[in-house]
């Protein structure tokens, strides 16, 4: 258990807004992350695998709102480490695929390397092509990047026993697809499919895949956990634990909906980072680095969007945003959206002018092939969409045509045309251009999988 004695945040419930004229606490960082995970976690009332996390959460704080800033790889992660939306960090598609930062320089670890930190990467980082451009002080090499090898370095890492200061980034492969092969303990025959999908044998089965590679990426997790204890770490460690969107069924991953940008997010550290707290507050990814400036007391960079947790961890604040904003431009194919969030309302916009699916953008899967033998190739989508997430949480019935909602319409219109002109989305302007080289998929394609072209001459 940590010991809120042990840190400068035992102060903050008193007080949160004068970090600034504290002494600054120099909190270890370990920021784990994994692949295509959504909330279907044991911490949000899922029955998947998922103990040590669950655990984690019981000594930390849950939240339950909490969403990435695109629904998307590369975009989500690199939005969490500048702590700006991807339209604005320059990520607007697949770092592997030839999108990039416009500055790296905004990565949050040279903020912290300005304050005398080391930066490790264990794992996948997924924001650079190739690691060395981010500027980690140390990149380790672990023999893959799935989760019990990913750990394994991680913990090598720890066990050296770091003197000074460090961001640990630990990022798993699970639970990207391809998922594992269910074992004895993940029998389909009672395992409920993700909310988007009809419960059949078939997504059963493909769920079954989901909860074998979820538990394998707990275990590393527990793995790393142990490590920080057993090294006299954890007291005085910030745990960061996320995922980047959804999971890769149909209507989640490179999806607008809660099932494509929500996603957990479970903080650990000491003072108000601990005790089994659950915050029901709308937060962002963006978030995550202002709260890191002011727990180490440090002026925030300006190009921030988010803002700092502490109020609601403190409880001096119930709410820190009325609105959340999520955008997609490429992932496998460009698809051009955005949405706006309140607690009560998601309104979302396409921009182009394609309204079917595009197939692409969605991973292969039994799941994905089951949708596509009943048709959903041909199944029409809205220019836009509008939600009453009170009464109507999985998104199913679109009121932007409805006469009773016009006002609620056009209040999220407003919401999401503000931030894009605050944000100087180039949406505004046209079509998105991707940087010269990048590759994707042809829109009308229907996998990943088939041959990509240039971006420019999609």
């Amino acid at each position: 258990m940590i010991d809120s004695r042990r840190g400068f945040l035992a102060n903050m419930a008193a007080a949160p807004l004068a970090a600034a004229q504290m002494p600054p606490k120099r909190l270890n960082i370990l920021y784990v992350h994994s692949h295509d995970s959504g909330r279907y976690l044991s911490p949000y009332g899922y029955a998947v695998p998922t103990p040590n996390l669950k655990k984690l959460a019981t000594e930390g704080v849950l939240f339950r709102n909490a969403f990435s800033a695109a629904p998307t790889c590369s975009p989500s992660r690199a939005s969490l480490l500048t702590g700006q939306c991807a339209h604005q960090n320059g990520m607007l598609g697949l770092a592997h695929r030839g999108f990039s930062l416009t500055d790296p320089k905004r990565h949050v670890i040279h903020t912290l390397h300005a304050i005398g930190y080391k930066s490790v990467l264990a794992g996948i980082q997924h924001v650079a092509a190739k690691p060395e451009q981010v500027g980690y002080t140390e990149i380790m090499r672990p023999a893959s990047k799935k989760a019990a090898d990913v750990a394994t370095q991680a913990v090598a890492f720890l066990d050296s026993k770091p003197t000074g200061p460090f961001f640990l980034d630990a990022g798993f492969q699970e639970t990207h697809r391809e998922y594992d092969a269910p074992t004895a303990e993940d029998d389909a025959r009672y395992i409920q499919p993700p909310a988007p999908m009809p419960d059949t044998p078939i997504t059963r089965k493909d769920m079954a895949g989901f909860h074998a590679s979820a538990r394998k990426l707990d275990r590393a997790v527990g793995r790393i956990l142990d490590a920080l204890a057993r090294n006299g770490l954890a007291e005085n460690t910030l745990v960061i634990s996320t995922t980047d969107h959804g999971l890769a069924f149909p209507r989640m991953k490179c999806n607008l909906t809660d099932t494509g940008w929500g996603v957990s997010m479970i903080l650990r550290g000491p003072g108000v980072l601990q005790g089994g707290k659950v915050v029901d507050a709308m937060v962002s990814h963006l978030d995550i680095f202002p709260t890191l400036c002011e727990l180490m007391a440090i002026p925030p960079p300006a190009w921030l969007e988010g803002k700092s947790l502490l109020r609601v961890l403190s409880g001096t604040a119930a709410e820190i945003h009325d609105e959340v904003f999520a955008e997609v431009n490429y992932h496998a194919s460009y698809e051009p959206a955005r949405a706006v969030r309140t607690h009560r309302y998601k309104y979302i916009r396409r921009w182009d002018e394609r309204h079917l699916p595009v197939l692409p953008n969605c991973d292969d899967s039994p799941s994905k092939s089951l949708w596509l033998e009943y048709g959903w190739k041909q199944k029409a989508l809205a220019s836009e969409e509008l939600y009453d997430l009170v009464f109507d949480p999985n998104e199913q019935n679109n009121l932007a045509g409805s006469e009773k909602a016009s006002g609620a319409l056009k209040e999220m219109r407003g919401r999401l045309e503000a931030w894009m002109k605050r944000t100087n989305d180039p949406l505004l302007r046209g079509a998105v251009a991707a940087p010269a080289g990048a590759k994707v998929n042809p829109a009308d394609g229907t996998s990943p999988r088939e041959p990509v072209v240039d971006a420019r001459a999609k």
